[in-house]
């Protein structure tokens, strides 16, 4: 085999790379060393790359390399993802150039793993890879490159020391007696000198320099006073000893802990873990939103000696430190967000999910992965049990107890045997027949005067930010809208402005119709933050603490909004969902729910789901102490079948006729689902594409004849527009394809766009077991 050429633009970029290539003919070697490589801002696929000689065995899975790409032989960083020998062929194979890691970022179990999630989620493998491993971990956040100065004992024996200066033969004298090299800084400190005695040292010949680099700081954790493992109840320690057993199998087995909230599924948690831990081996805890974060990771750091931590308001340098202290086999628990699936445990041994059933599990960008899929898939390969705690669990996972596929474990009754709180529905279509509704109703707002007379806390929950969630001409009608998202603008009245909560735009809130000029424009609907302007206005003197994205953006906010809460400091806490789940405050005496309708008649078909779960998870935020608690929930809707479910606590109830539902429609989890959504500048143009993908799928699903029932095993739904047609300056169709076998679909859209020629300014997404429909 001839030697390669040099292309002009490789050698500009690494001068003398070829020449540092020993030659090799195709004579003196049967087979050539080849690595896979796949690119995350390149073309799809995997490309092979010969492994030179001065790289053979260096070059290992799991490593990022530099490489020639494309014809202009540009330089590209891409992850190698496989090395294997192969004969000598007739096509020359461009060389690796560079390595950019010394060491594999993801080992072997990883790189399987994402392959999966590649294949199961319909993107490119290289996508999955920059997911799981974090941009500072890449980037090697927290490292600087720094210099240790050491001597040239060759010069030196060359030269007589007498002719140096002082501050230099007093530098060249503190290198000799040092141990290991040092850096400038360590040695002016001693020698009490600048930097110039140490530059004419080395432009001398006489000083060695050596760029390392090291970490700016560690990071102190100050130790949690250790606690000894809470009684459990009878409940509690059959559903332990039902665990244990899982884990002296060795075998891996999803198990189902359904609890009622307050049940006390954290501490079951903890003693598995610790059983865990017996073995040597290592545990990852997922928690769904990073405010329970900070209260999860106080319990643990409570009750094992190293507690890591992964979610996204770690800064780059701060999630590195981490990863590299997971990766070490030093941390026994790893707690964090939905990303923390993929936390490089050495060494795993169980996996938590705890509040399975909520949605920021399931990422919105591609990768569109789920932590209880991806979870799932890791533990049953690394043969390890897997618990999804909840107290509503999603009916996917029900579902699956049920058939008897996952281990159900049952928590019925509450810690030292607390009733659930009683819960009673507010009639608003009764509340707000007046000229000027209030927020909090009559009863609601007595309910609140007895708890802080009575020394309670409150818990307010409405799950709209913002002031007024729309604003509206009376004269014409004219409704203010997001001129990019076709969406009604949320006034936020702390920065007066009507902002789109999809894509951000915003403008200055107007004082007069746009449209017509009315000066009585109407600002409608109710946000957290006209909440907290009422609370604060009829409970005036109260501690008041708002819990939003909007009031939980700076760094710390939740550790400090939690701690005020937890401490007493304020005594109505309102917000979000982020206030529903998982929290746990004895002294919350009330809770109540504004609106339970927000979500309810949403156009998806786990609209009464997420109000199921919401309400019931709320409610359960009381109760929790020896004063008791009551939940008080404001609705138009009172004699719902789910909110009536949800005042009795009833998820079975629940689960029975919504899974009835389901099947009738042949939605999850009687199916596997897949939505296609097809994005465009123009509405004509993205139409006609989405009508053209949904042929393409159709003929490879042999479906010729649109469906003729919710009945068919596998059906195309659309395409149709969007619920919200347009968002972010882009037309919205969507499709969605159902069916009792998910891999038939993945393989029908894999062959329906593999030749797909994706017009200008049309984009499309596949979003594999799709949560949200609109």
């Amino acid at each position: 085999m001839a030697r390669p050429s040099r292309p002009e633009k490789l050698s500009d970029q690494l001068p003398g790379l070829f020449d540092l290539l020993p030659p090799w003919e195709e004579d003196d070697r049967a087979e050539v060393l080849v690595a896979k490589v796949v690119f995350p801002d390149g073309p799809s696929g995997d490309f092979d790359y010969l492994v030179p000689a001065c790289l053979a065995g260096r070059v290992q899975p799991g490593q990022r390399v530099r490489v020639p790409l494309g014809k202009g032989n540009r330089l590209a960083v891409g992850y190698c993802v496989e090395v294997g020998s192969r004969p000598v062929g007739q096509r020359q194979l461009k060389p690796i150039g560079q390595l950019v890691d010394e060491r594999p970022l993801l080992s072997p179990a990883m790189l399987r793993l994402t392959q999966w999630m590649a294949d199961y989620y319909l993107c490119d493998w290289a996508t999955v890879l920059e997911t799981v491993l974090p941009a500072g971990v890449r980037h090697r956040a927290g490292l600087r490159l720094t210099t240790f100065w050491e001597l040239n004992q060759e010069a030196l024996a060359k030269l007589d020391l007498a002719t140096l200066p002082p501050k230099q033969r007093l530098v060249v004298q503190i290198l000799r007696e040092a141990k290991e090299p040092l850096t400038a800084p360590e040695i002016q400190r001693v020698a009490k000198c600048s930097a110039g005695p140490i530059t004419a040292l080395h432009r001398k010949g006489l000083l060695k320099g050596r760029r390392v680099r090291i970490r700016r700081q560690d990071i102190l954790e100050p130790p949690e006073p250790r606690q000894p493992n809470l009684p459990l109840n009878p409940d509690q320690q059959k559903a332990l000893e039902i665990i244990r057993q899982v884990i002296h199998s060795g075998q891996h087995k999803t198990i189902l802990l359904y609890g009622v909230t307050g049940s006390g599924k954290t501490e079951v948690y903890i003693q598995a873990i610790q059983e865990v831990l017996r073995f040597g081996r290592q545990a990852i805890v997922l928690v769904p939103e990073i405010s329970l974060t900070p209260q999860t990771l106080q319990r643990f750091r409570a009750r094992f000696d190293s507690v890591a931590v992964l979610h996204s308001h770690l800064t780059d340098a701060e999630r590195h430190w981490q990863w590299e202290r997971i990766a070490s086999g030093k941390v026994q628990v790893v707690i964090g967000a939905r990303s923390a699936v993929f936390a490089p445990v050495p060494h795993l041994g169980i996996i938590v999910l705890d509040e399975e059933h909520e949605a920021s599990f399931k990422q919105q960008q591609t990768p569109r992965y789920h932590a209880r899929e991806v979870a799932l898939w890791r533990a049953a390969a690394e043969g390890v049990p897997l618990i999804l705690g909840s107290a509503t669990p999603s009916l996917e996972t029900w579902y699956q107890a049920q058939q008897g596929h996952y281990l159900l474990v049952q928590l019925p009754r509450r810690i030292e045997d607390r009733p659930l709180p009683p819960v009673s529905t507010i009639d608003l279509r009764i509340e707000n027949s007046g000229k000027k509704p209030l927020a909090i109703s009559r009863p609601l707002y007595a309910a609140m005067r007895e708890s802080l007379r009575e020394g309670g806390q409150i818990i307010l929950l409405l799950n709209r930010r913002g002031f007024s969630t729309h604003i509206q001409c009376p004269a014409c009608g004219y409704v203010l809208k997001c001129p990019l998202c076709d969406i009604a603008l949320t006034h936020h009245r702390t920065q007066q402005i009507a902002l789109c909560h999809y894509c951000d735009y915003h403008e200055p809130a107007p004082t007069a119709c746009p449209h017509c000029q009315f000066l009585g424009i109407l600002y409608r609907g109710l946000g957290t933050q006209r909440l907290e302007v009422e609370v604060r206005s009829r409970f005036s003197g109260v501690p008041c603490l708002r819990m939003d994205t909007d009031s939980m953006q700076a760094r710390g906010a939740y550790d400090r909004a939690l701690e005020a809460f937890r401490t007493g400091k304020v005594r109505i806490l309102l917000g979000t969902q982020m206030i529903a789940k998982g929290l746990d405050f004895p002294e919350v005496t009330l809770v109540g729910v504004v609106n339970a309708d927000t979500a309810l008649h949403l156009p998806d078909f786990r609209a009464s789901e997420r109000t199921f779960q919401l309400v019931t998870q709320v409610a359960g935020r009381t109760g929790r102490g020896p004063k008791g608690g009551r939940v008080l929930v404001q609705t138009f809707n009172p004699d719902h079948p789910i909110i009536q479910a949800a005042i009795r606590h009833d998820y079975v109830r629940f689960a029975q006729m919504e899974l009835a539902n389901r099947k009738a429609f042949g939605y999850p989890p009687f199916t596997r689902m897949i939505r296609l959504v097809v994005r465009g500048l123009r509405p004509e143009p993205t139409a006609e594409f989405a009508k053209l993908l949904a042929e393409r799928v159709r003929e490879q699903l042999g479906l010729v004849q649109p469906p003729a029932g919710p009945q068919m095993p596998t059906r195309v739904l659309g395409p149709a527009p969007a619920p919200f047609a347009k968002l972010r300056g882009m037309y919205r169709y969507h499709l969605l394809l159902q069916s009792s076998d998910g891999d038939q679909l993945r393989q029908a859209v894999r062959r329906a766009t593999a030749d797909l020629q994706v017009p200008e300014n049309i984009q499309w997404i596949a979003d594999v077991d799709p949560i949200e429909m609109l």
